[in-house]
């Protein structure tokens, strides 16, 4: 079964959550201090990190990007029904 490592950060709106994504981009924060500042998520004090998980643990909308997309790039926003995400693949093993 296919596992992956990530981080995420959550917030409200989507206007938001690409504002931040410029910052990492930009490099004015790194992704896991735009996590740990804004993330609603209680990860959001490790920087997002979300550990290690198998396909299928988390919502469908995070599989689509984690097991499908480049690792090492920050991706979104995601909308979930949780809000809005940014999704950064850090390893994944097929």
């Amino acid at each position: 079964m296919a596992t992956a490592s990530a981080r995420h950060l959550l917030v409200e709106n989507e206007a938001l959550c690409e504002e931040i994504k410029q910052q990492i981009l930009n490099g004015e924060v790194t992704f896991e201090e735009a996590a740990k500042q804004h993330s609603q998520c209680p990860s959001g004090g490790q920087g997002g990190d979300l550990g290690n998980f198998g396909q299928g643990q988390m919502v469908p909308e995070f599989d689509k990007v984690v097991f499908n997309d480049a690792v090492g790039v920050v991706h979104g926003p995601v909308q979930t029904q949780f809000g809005y995400h940014l999704l950064e693949v850090t390893e994944r093993n097929d």
